[in-house]
């Protein structure tokens, strides 16, 4: 198994290796080409990837990271993560100082056993990994024991769904976090700015993000509208809520 690497930039990122647990099976292959989430595609090498009945639900490429690194850079205090997934969340939160305490609720006992197989967590030095906790519960009815700075739900196979807002407006009803980070959030927030009208720029990102009832973290930061807008002229382009189609994207998010 090859050495914890990092992947463009500063996050942890552990080294996986082959492994199969039920329905799952953790696959590494040679290389591969990946689509970022707002950044351009490139050639990968031993990327890893998540597989159930031969679909891919997360693997370590540019696009899982970047859809997913706004929220662990904000990690600090107690983080609930709800979704296992491939652990690479809760792993580079647990290694950010400023974080304190990880609790990982995942529900699925193959996912479960694939991670205590694989032992994921002890690539991390031992004051990260003491950070941990992994809880078998629901994460639409689970109740944390003790105050959460950030929640960042991961449940999801699809990228944009309609039920997502709603899904994490129940979460956040019974954890009742400081800041929230959701998987696809960008996507979210950009198809309700563009029914509502609202251009994808600071200003219509903020309006919408306010709109959600949800302290989410991301809107208003420099260059977040930008991203958000990259990644949406790449993956939902043409597939908006019913009567609302895009606007003209700027130059410079495209990319």
């Amino acid at each position: 198994m090859a050495s914890p690497h990092r992947f463009d930039g500063d996050l942890f990122i552990p080294a996986y290796r082959p492994l199969a647990c039920g329905d799952w099976e953790l696959r590494v292959s040679e290389c591969g080409f990946a689509p970022g989430y707002w950044s351009e595609g490139r050639m990968l090498f031993g990327m890893a990837a998540l597989v159930r009945d031969g679909r891919a639900w997360m693997s370590i490429t540019p696009f899982e990271i970047e859809s997913q690194e706004v929220g662990v850079r904000h990690a600090h205090g107690h983080v609930l993560i709800f979704g296992l997934g491939m652990g690479w969340a809760a792993a580079a939160s647990a290694a950010i100082p400023a974080v304190t305490a990880v609790t990982v609720v995942e529900q699925d006992r193959d996912i479960l056993a694939l991670h205590n197989a694989l032992d994921l967590f002890s690539q991390l030095p031992e004051a990260a990994r003491a950070k941990l906790r992994l809880v078998e519960a629901d994460a639409r009815t689970y109740l944390p024991d003790e105050a959460v700075d950030l929640l960042m739900p991961d449940i999801w196979l699809p990228l944009v769904d309609d039920g997502r807002l709603d899904d994490v407006r129940a979460m956040q009803a019974n954890v009742a976090a400081a800041a929230i980070y959701f998987w696809g959030q960008e996507l979210e927030l950009a198809r309700h700015a563009i029914a509502a009208g609202r251009g994808l720029d600071e200003a219509g990102i903020a309006a919408t993000a306010a709109e959600t009832g949800l302290p989410l973290v991301g809107p208003g930061e420099p260059g977040y509208a930008e991203r958000l807008a990259a990644a949406t002229h790449r993956w939902i382009r043409g597939r908006w809520l019913p009567g609302s189609p895009p606007p003209p994207l700027p130059s410079a998010a495209i990319g």
